[in-house]
């Protein structure tokens, strides 16, 4: 399964929705996410991933991890593996 897809469920499942129903371009208040949904699938997406995401979630936007939409979280999520693995 690629990053893509995997994201996708997992944000799928917090949302209570089809992957399908999940595009790059959704944003989580889009599907419905709150605050305390966006911090469960933070931490769902770091144990799957085996990462730490740098997300405030006091302050989302003094994040350098962008969360605008499903497309940015994903980059984000491959820059962060690829900065681990580098």
């Amino acid at each position: 399964m690629s990053t893509q897809e995997q994201v996708i469920a997992i944000i799928a499942e917090q949302a209570m929705l089809e992957p399908a129903d999940v595009t790059l371009e959704s944003t989580p208040e889009d599907l419905g996410i709150d605050s305390l949904g966006l911090v469960e699938s933070i931490f769902a997406i770091e144990e799957a991933f085996d990462i730490n995401i740098p997300f405030n979630a006091n302050d989302p936007a003094a994040s350098d991890f962008d969360i605008s939409s499903v497309g940015t979280i994903i980059a984000g999520i491959e820059r962060l593996r690829a900065e681990q693995q580098g």
